[in-house]
């Protein structure tokens, strides 16, 4: 039930299907996400994927919140 929840809250929110995110999901689960290219490369594919610009700033921000694991737990609260 609460991924059914999740998943139709962020394509509501962001037009994403799920087989996207899951296909996304995948890829992250193999990669390293302390590494800066990695998380770079990360972040432009979502870019693509939602149609939303990132700056170079909030990138950086994304990145260390990352790297210094300042990312909620909680994420699901976040849609």
């Amino acid at each position: 039930m609460f991924k059914d929840n999740f998943f139709k809250k962020v394509e509501d929110k962001t037009k994403v299907k799920k087989e996207t995110i899951m296909s996304l999901a995948n890829k992250l689960q193999k990669s390293n996400m302390k590494d800066e290219n990695t998380l770079r490369d990360v972040i432009s594919e979502i870019s693509k994927i939602t149609g939303k610009t990132v700056t170079k700033e909030k990138e950086d921000k994304i990145i260390n919140s990352i790297i210094k694991d300042k990312v909620p737990k909680n994420i699901d609260k976040m849609f």
